[in-house]
């Protein structure tokens, strides 16, 4: 017998989704609202319970405004879990994919209450059709609603007036990319039933180390609700990294440890608060650019059954999906109602989760007009105008994977962007790959010829030498080739351009030479990226020595693999890095001549002739022409902190200490002469990468005009007096 019918009152078509409020007589209930532009009938679908037994109550939405089905249903109460049918016709050659029988998940749900398996009855069409070249055009008409996970219909009353965001500046801040899951799964300070979950990161074990650290900003992989990937369910393994998202507005209800039925956005919020509190940022990277129902073989859980030609591009043959992504799917940005849903979502999280930016998975897929890349896209052009969404933090993934896509420094004024010009300049330099040093040095300053337009500042560079995709740090300097067998692809996925250097032997050694030079040359990566103009991102772990045994893949990993390993921390081989990089992350607070708001002119601003960037060679002469375009394994860079543009809040001029910095990357010592007048008188060390500890106390000073020498794979940076 079909399901009893539920009578529903009109309602309103804003906001779209489901909010609970009290309808016109007083009585408290639910306003539903779903966006499904070709649909010919909507219902709302009412669940009593959890899991496949729970039974099922069907609310026809009758009421249509602009192409949005709404209705209020009296009683219903926060906790409710839900999903919607929708009917309409089935013709995939003109990419018309409608099947009721399919559950979807609204795409405004606030919380999602189940997981994602993908048995063939999720999928709209018959999978196991036997032939495969026309199964997608085959309507599966089994129920999916036992299978598929439910939204749930959640109450906020939060106005967040007890809490503090930080604001730090771009120009200030240190970014600490890390995984909800992974970074506290294995911390043995945090109560085992946190681990792994939003209250683990809220934790103040976990807090207390990247306060220790001293970054100013968390950038989390994804915690939209998202989804496997039926490969890797066959597999055994899961996707982990989170890229598969399908619930824009939903915080992903297994990093949870309070329940699922509303109670993860409450822990999620309680979570910003935490890190707000210690003056720590929440930036979140969001996949807007596709969604887990991939390409025309792919389930159909949410928009695919709502509207498929209104919310993802499709080739000149509608059956196949243009694809940007390498996912399956594209989403239609130009479209003004997927526009709105990726809007409406990063506004939600900025005034009702309280985060404080956004880092843009594959953003040149979202920047994309009809087919092209377009800097005036409409996506582009309406978050430059939203009053919320200007004024947070926008990091660009400033490339996909169609034609075309490769984006970097292109993006427009208020957008940062991650710098992979910087990651490559930086490990081929540390590996002697470079043929000069012309690329390191506009790496080290700044990349003013990436960015110096348009008003764009040298924050607009998001540097980075690893990220959650491809090696650790630590793996940059003990493999030459990934190791990926454990996803099962044959090694084949993920990339081969490592530019890595195994330091003489591939994976793990018992060699103390090797380990000491593997330990060096880390502490030189580290310390080119957090002396280096821009914002520095660090990899949660890489502070500390973290390996994941050379898979430069990890997405499907996780385990041990993909987790933070807390041992390292009171490990003394490792110990020693940690502290170095909270001491550099200290000086970079303490100087501002190392987190410049401006860009260096090269001139000089006085009569002595000391301008506030200067070149030198080992011989410590300024670098001419020639010198750039020579092989050379050792530069020098000298920043004056008394030619720092800009004022303070005061209105008076900001005046920093002088530096000089020595990075020497070839195999044997080299001597390098101090810069005499005007540069100084005299150089203090204060940072020496060929000692393994690091000391508070003042370093060695040396007469300008010495000739001193540099061990070989060593950083040195000197304060100028």
């Amino acid at each position: 017998a079909p399901p009893p019918a539920v009578p529903a009152r009109p309602g309103t078509p804003v906001p779209l989704g489901a909010r609970f409020r009290t309808g016109p007589d007083q009585v408290a209930g639910t306003n539903f609202a779903l966006w499904a532009g070709g649909a010919e009938a909507v219902e709302l679908c009412l669940f009593d319970g959890p899991g496949p037994g729970a039974r099922e109550s069907r609310v026809r939405l009758t009421e249509l405004t602009h192409e949005i089905w709404h209705g209020f249903v009296p009683g219903v109460r926060p906790g409710q879990r839900y999903g919607y049918r929708v009917h309409g016709r089935w013709d995939p050659w003109t990419g018309a994919r409608w099947n009721p029988a399919k559950l979807l998940l609204d795409p405004y749900a606030r919380a999602v209450d189940g997981d994602f398996g993908l048995p063939p009855e999720v999928y709209g069409h018959v999978r196991d059709w036997p032939e495969q070249r026309v199964a997608d055009t085959v309507r599966d008409d089994r129920d999916s609603a036992p299978h598929v996970p439910k939204g749930v219909v959640v109450h906020d009353d939060d106005d967040w007036s007890d809490d503090r965001r930080p604001k730090t500046p771009w120009a200030d801040s240190v970014i600490y990319e890390l995984h909800v899951r992974g970074f506290t799964k294995l911390h043995p300070e945090i109560p085992p039933e946190l681990r792994g979950t939003y209250a683990g990161l809220a934790h103040p074990a976990a807090i207390a180390h990247l306060t220790r650290l001293g970054v100013t900003a968390v950038e989390l992989l994804p915690v939209h609700q998202f989804a496997h990937e039926s490969h890797l369910l066959e597999r055994g393994l899961r996707n982990y990294w989170g890229y598969n998202s399908v619930g824009y507005f939903a915080p992903h209800a297994g990093y949870a440890a309070s329940g699922t039925t509303g109670e993860q956005v409450g822990e999620f919020k309680r979570m910003v608060r935490a890190l707000h509190a210690a003056g720590i940022e929440v930036i979140l990277d969001v996949v807007y650019n596709h969604t887990a129902e991939a390409g025309e073989l792919g389930p159909t859980l949410s928009l695919k059954g709502i509207d498929n030609r209104g919310y993802y591009r499709l080739q000149p043959d509608a059956r196949r999906y243009a694809d940007y992504t390498g996912c399956g799917n594209t989403l239609h940005v130009v479209q003004p109602h997927v526009l709105r849903l990726i809007t409406d979502s990063l506004r939600y999280w900025v005034t009702e989760m309280g985060v404080d930016g956004f880092r843009f998975d594959l953003a040149a897929a979202l920047a994309r007009s009809m087919h092209d890349v377009d800097m005036l896209s409409p996506f582009l052009a309406v978050i430059a105008q939203d009053p919320v969404l200007r004024r947070v933090k926008l990091i660009a993934e400033p490339w996909d994977v169609g034609s075309g896509g490769y984006q970097v420094g292109a993006f427009p004024p208020l957008w940062t962007e991650w710098n992979d010009r910087y990651r490559n300049a930086v490990r081929d330099f540390w590996r002697h790959a470079l043929p000069d040093v012309r690329e390191m040095g506009y790496r080290l300053s700044g990349s003013s010829d990436l960015y110096a337009w348009g008003g764009r500042r040298p924050y607009a560079s998001v540097n980075f030498v690893t990220a959650h995709d491809g090696f650790t740090l630590r793996d940059l300097v003990s493999y030459e080739r990934k190791h990926n067998e454990a996803n099962g692809e044959g090694n084949r996925d993920g990339t081969d351009d490592n530019r890595s250097w195994n330091c003489g032997t591939e994976g793990e050694t018992d060699d103390a030479q090797v380990r000491a030079l593997r330990r060096r040359q880390l502490r030189n990566l580290l310390t080119t990226l957090l002396l280096s103009t821009g914002v520095p991102m660090l990899v949660a772990g890489d502070e500390m020595g973290r390996t994941q045994r050379g898979s430069n893949n990890a997405y499907c990993q996780d385990n041990e693999t993909g987790w933070v390993d807390w041992s390292l921390r009171d490990d003394p081989e490792w110990a020693p890095l940690f502290a170095l990089a909270s001491r550099l992350i200290g000086l970079r607070h303490r100087h501002p001549v190392l987190r410049r708001r401006a860009f260096f002119s090269g001139r000089a601003h006085s009569a002595d002739g000391l301008r506030d960037l200067a070149w030198f060679t080992a011989g410590g002469t300024e670098m001419t022409e020639r010198d750039w375009y020579a092989p050379a394994a050792t530069l020098g860079m000298y920043l004056s902190g008394r030619d720092i543009p800009g004022r303070d809040e005061h209105g008076d001029p900001v005046v920093d200490d002088s530096f000089l910095a020595v990075l020497h990357a070839g195999g044997e010592p080299a001597g390098f002469v101090l810069p005499g007048a005007p540069w100084a008188e005299r150089y203090e060390v204060v940072v020496d990468t060929g000692q393994e500890e690091q000391g508070e106390a003042p370093g060695t000073a040396h007469p300008a005009g010495a000739e001193i020498t540099v061990p070989a794979r060593t950083v040195l940076l000197l304060r100028a007096g």
